[in-house]
């Protein structure tokens, strides 16, 4: 069984979300739900299939317990999501150091959101700086109080910094729009940010921020 690493989880949103070619992202597979059909397809191997799999019609559902040897099915009417069990899997049973989602944007609103601020509950916030969400147009990454340095990914124009909660002395140090100490007291996107050079620092001394590289669909789909 696969242990530590990068786990990829494939959840539900529209495959024209995905980047480009699911088989040259390295890393081990987890499907949830349909993902693990839509894996399959993409002839991808995934170590675990989670979720109620209320989407799938019977010979789908045999096509997966076929295919992964760990399959988690959950009752549908529950109190987490899918993805949000995918998540606790990967860390606590395969010991994951970093978790990207994909298929976690596009379709639902409501999907997108729970995807977005399962950070925020306690038992999945301390795994916040090691989980990512990744599209075709964005990586959203989601960072605890600190210092820290990120990279320009070579693909993406512009950067935001989106607290999600009230955090303290926000200070963007090198970027194209600058803060200084700023208080936030209430959740907002700085948008449209960019980097100057090849990194960007930041730091914040409470709270939890979300950080989104991202660039425009004509870039997305002409690089």
């Amino acid at each position: 069984m696969p242990r530590g690493g990068t786990f990829n989880l494939l959840v539900g949103g529209p495959k024209a979300n995905w980047p480009e070619d699911l088989t040259q992202i390295a890393g081990t597979w987890i499907g949830v739900d349909r993902g693990t059909l839509r894996l399959i397809d993409q002839n991808i191997q995934p170590v675990a299939a989670i979720g109620d799999f209320d989407s799938l019609q019977e010979p789908e559902l045999q096509l997966v317990r076929r295919n992964v040897k760990d399959v988690r099915s959950a009752q549908a009417e529950k109190d987490f999501t899918d993805t949000q069990m995918a998540v606790m899997v990967a860390f606590r049973d395969y010991h994951a150091e970093r978790v990207d989602i994909y298929g976690a944007t596009g379709g639902r609103l409501d999907h997108f959101l729970a995807n977005l601020f399962l950070v925020l509950e306690p038992q999945y916030k301390r795994y916040a700086g090691q989980i990512r969400l990744i599209d075709r147009q964005n990586t959203i990454s989601f960072f605890l109080p600190g210092q820290y340095t990120i990279h320009k990914e070579a693909d993406k124009q512009y950067l935001a910094f989106v607290p999600l909660t009230p955090i303290d002395h926000l200070t963007l140090s090198d970027e194209k729009y600058q803060l200084h100490d700023e208080p936030i007291p209430y959740a907002i996107s700085f948008a449209s940010n960019e980097f100057v050079g090849a990194t960007g620092t930041f730091k914040f001394d409470t709270g939890l921020l979300c950080v989104i590289q991202s660039c425009d669909t004509y870039e997305a789909h002409h690089d």
